[in-house]
């Protein structure tokens, strides 16, 4: 009876560490629901900050897209599609049990770190909404405010989730929609090759900043949009080791080459032909009149098209004025020697013997009156003699001779001087193709797109911000 009792009492002992043990056993781990949302209530949605006050985003990878070029406002507005990761050391659980590599968390209860553009000189405060973070920023075009432009920035979540590993890395993807200002050299319009910087930034303060390590990895997709062409995107590092996007653009002439530049030519060819035409009637005239007309189209379709100022106004806008020009100088050219046709003189305040052509047969008229009048009296046997009668028929002849002549030197005289004209003009257009060739080969306009860098806070930058317990 002792050995079972004693067996009894020993089971009694041990039977409150068993049934522990037993309800330890089957408690269930911690899952992925369970780890996100203890990372939730913590509610972290300050930024990680370490002893220099310094936040660093890794920029994995970049897609850019250009959506459209205005050439008026000369504003690009683009898409880019933007991985990054940065580390957040109280997201992470290391420390803890679980062996779960990743987990999800929602965008709006943890940091997200805002991603600014540097294409601005003014920034205003960002105004936010749920999943949506715009920056106002002006662009100062000289050195009078009268004269900015908003610059906006768009950034959305690529996904309404994070992912978050086990050592506190955050990998997410975000869409910018950019409009930066760039000015690109359109000297040679619409043979136009340049360059747009994207400077897709952090942001620095006296004492604390988020840097972006931006990786090489950028892609271009949908290069072409309308007449501007996107070539390739490239991660740039300046001098400074300032990183901006380097987008490279080009036109394509197609469109600009018909519908102005090759116009243009053939207005110009039809004025040297119109020399072919005689100029007494006038028809000469009132066609050249219609071409100087129909050149001002082209002049208000360029003015449309093309931005109006800046020191670097496309050459075409020369191109045109040239052109029309010498259409108005061979449209006056034409009138001049239609008045010197009709009279020996051009000057306007002077009468002309010879205006219309109806006052020649005005005096064709009186001379048959002169013819009729003396055939009567010679017929009818008039006191006068033969002689006097026929001297005056040869003098009224060789009156008529004579104004023949003078007339006829006098148009003639008037088409040697549009031979010389075409001759002229002809010679005008050789030099000035040879001088526009040689122009557009050099390199005479320059511009300079990273004028937009803020130097304010770069005497800081050399200051230790640490601090030691």
């Amino acid at each position: 009876m002792v050995l079972p009792r004693r067996i009894s009492l020993l089971l009694l002992f041990c039977s409150p560490p068993l049934v522990f043990a037993a309800d330890n056993s089957t408690e269930t781990p911690c899952d992925r629901r369970c780890l996100a949302n203890a990372r939730v209530e913590k509610e972290l949605v300050s930024a990680p900050q370490n002893d220099n006050c310094t936040m660093t985003v890794k920029i994995t990878s970049m897609q850019y897209e250009m959506l459209s070029f205005d050439t008026k406002v000369m504003q690009m507005n683009s898409r880019i599609k933007v991985n990054m990761e940065w580390k957040d050391p109280d997201l992470g659980w290391m420390q803890e049990r679980s062996r779960i590599p990743t987990i999800v968390l929602p965008i709006d209860k943890i940091w997200i770190p805002r991603i600014v553009l540097d294409n601005a000189c003014v920034s205003r405060p960002m105004l936010s909404q749920r999943h949506i973070y715009i920056f106002y920023s002006w662009r100062c075009s000289g050195n009078s405010p009268l004269f900015a432009r908003r610059i906006e920035t768009t950034m959305e979540p690529y996904t309404n989730d994070v992912q978050v590993r086990r050592d506190g890395t955050v990998s997410h993807a975000v869409v910018l929609f950019t409009t930066v200002s760039c000015q690109i050299n359109l000297f040679n319009y619409p043979f136009v090759e340049g360059s747009c910087p994207v400077a897709i930034n952090g942001w620095c303060q006296k004492t604390c900043s988020l840097a972006l390590q931006i990786a090489d990895n950028v892609t271009l997709v949908g290069g072409s949009r309308g007449e501007w062409q996107t070539t390739r995107v490239v991660k740039t590092v300046d001098a400074s080791k300032r990183v901006y996007l380097q987008v490279a653009l080009t036109i394509n002439p197609f469109t600009a080459f018909v519908t102005l530049i090759l116009p243009s030519g053939l207005i110009l060819l039809a004025d040297l032909v119109s020399f072919a035409l005689p100029f007494e009637g006038g028809e000469r005239n009132s066609f050249k009149v219609t071409l100087v007309l129909s050149f001002t189209m082209f002049l208000l379709i360029l003015s449309d098209h093309l931005p109006n100022g800046g020191h670097c106004n496309p050459l075409l806008y020369y191109h045109f004025s040239f052109c029309l020009v010498c259409l108005v100088m061979s449209m006056l050219v034409s009138i001049v020697l239609t008045r010197l046709a009709a009279d020996d003189s051009f000057l306007v305040c002077r009468g002309s013997a010879k205006v219309h052509p109806s006052d020649g047969g005005k005096a064709n008229d009186s001379l048959d009156r002169e013819k009729d009048t003396s055939a009567i009296t010679t017929k009818s046997g008039h006191p006068a003699s033969e002689t006097t009668t026929l001297q005056k028929i040869a003098n009224l002849l060789e009156t008529m001779d004579a104004r023949e002549k003078k007339i006829e030197s006098k148009v003639a005289f008037a088409y040697l001087l549009d031979k010389f004209c075409f001759g002229f003009f002809i010679i005008i257009y050789v030099l000035y193709a040879i001088i526009l060739i040689a122009i557009t080969r050099t390199d005479i306009c320059k511009v300079n797109n990273l004028d937009f860098w803020d130097e304010s806070h770069r005497e800081d930058e050399n200051f230790d911000y640490s601090y030691s317990n």
